[in-house]
């Protein structure tokens, strides 16, 4: 450095963008795939929801952390008992609201909060073009018909909300058509999500009522190459960000579905803190609780965060250490890989299988890519990303 003098390198500080708030312990539908396993809620029965109060708490002494974005989800978020305070709550502090839900509680008022927010973002469950192939996966009669309302009511409002579909066996020939009725009603975009192998997800997995990874490369393929340029709404799925094409990486869709671990946190339905909603199953991705831990000191101090923000992506393992998206997509789930084989840097399942099966693309691991330099094959779009 001139005149003799060094600089300490700049600390990198880490922004709390988003907060998740898990909202209730329960669910008012029986979802044979979900990840976060809630209880039924139903015939009088009542399970824990988070405080309003702590709700409150929470938000004040995240917005001098950054806080921009709060996500309403569950369980069945929109089952909390005080959810239209909630909501008023999240518009007054003028805060960015995305919801998470399966639609059937959505009322008419309930969807005029949400969308008197600014510009909020709405996501509903919906597996199935007709209501015997939804109701098989959500597992509560006429859960169909009062989803579809849930959404009418969210249209009127003035919100174009986003469907979502967990692909299985049971309803993967339904896609094409679920994408005309979600398009039939007003909804503004499909998003198809590949079952977690992840607690009743996991289940599924086992018992084979989810595809094998030579179908979901394929699946994944279709919904970009072919599905996509036959409907109107724009179409997003959970392939791996290795298995996508360049456009859709980098062009309005490449964002869709990425999980930006390094700004969010999990509250859970009982005021602990967590990496996301895998705190409900996994005790060791749990930080604190909000009534007796500061936010600040969970954020800035917890060591499960300090070590992801040191180790990601360096520090991950099997074929996402060799990845050249590792950068970008940083494991994909960590959630879902430390679920799977307890630890934080596993490789990410999809990706693990289809390397297994031959399946991997060979131009987005950095061998394959120097392979493919040294010939003159192409590959200069992505050469930069293969020394992250």
């Amino acid at each position: 450095m001139p005149n003799g003098t060094s600089e300490r390198p700049r600390e990198r500080t880490y922004q709390l963008g988003a907060i998740y708030f898990y909202l209730t312990e329960g669910c008012n539908l029986r979802c044979r795939h979900c990840w976060i396993e809630p209880k039924f809620q139903g015939g009088g029965k009542k399970y824990p929801a988070l405080d309003v109060h702590l709700f409150r708490s929470i938000l004040s002494q995240a917005k001098p952390l950054g806080l921009e974005c709060v996500k309403l989800t569950g369980g069945e978020p929109l089952l909390h008992p005080q959810i239209a305070e909630i909501v008023d709550i999240v518009r007054e502090e003028k805060l960015r609201l995305t919801v998470e839900t399966n639609g059937v509680l959505c009322t008419a008022d309930l969807a005029r909060r949400i969308a008197a927010c600014g510009q909020p973002f709405v996501a509903v469950s919906l597996d199935g073009a007709d209501a015997q192939t939804h109701e098989w996966v959500r597992g509560v009669e006429g859960s169909f018909e009062a989803t579809l309302q849930g959404i009418r009511n969210l249209v009127d409002a003035g919100i174009r909300p986003q469907v979502i579909m967990s692909i299985m066996r049971r309803n993967v020939g339904q896609m094409e058509a679920l994408v005309r009725l979600a398009e039939s009603i007003g909804a503004a975009s499909v998003k198809f999500n590949f079952v977690q192998p992840t607690a009743r997800g996991e289940k599924m997995h086992e018992a084979g009522e989810t595809l094998p990874i030579e179908e979901l490369v394929e699946l994944g393929r279709w919904v970009e190459n072919t599905l996509s340029k036959q409907v109107v709404i724009p179409l997003y799925s959970s392939h791996p960000m290795a298995f996508r094409s360049m456009g859709n990486i980098f062009g309005d869709k490449g964002s869709c579905g990425l999980c930006n671990i390094f700004g969010i946190i999990g509250v859970l339905s009982d005021g602990t803190y967590a990496l996301c909603g895998i705190g409900t199953t996994v005790p060791e991705l749990v930080f604190g609780h909000a009534a007796k831990d500061a936010l600040s000191d969970v954020w800035l101090n917890s060591p499960v965060l300090k070590e992801l923000r040191e180790g990601l992506p360096g520090r991950l393992e099997g074929i996402c250490a060799d990845c050249i998206m590792k950068g970008m997509c940083l494991g994909s789930c960590v959630a879902q890989n430390y679920y799977r084989d307890g630890r934080l840097w596993a490789g990410y399942w999809f990706c693990e299988e289809a390397r297994a099966k031959g399946l991997f693309p060979e131009s987005r691991i950095k061998s394959g890519l120097r392979e493919r330099a040294a010939a003159g094959v192409g590959g200069t779009a992505v050469a930069g990303m293969a020394a992250v």
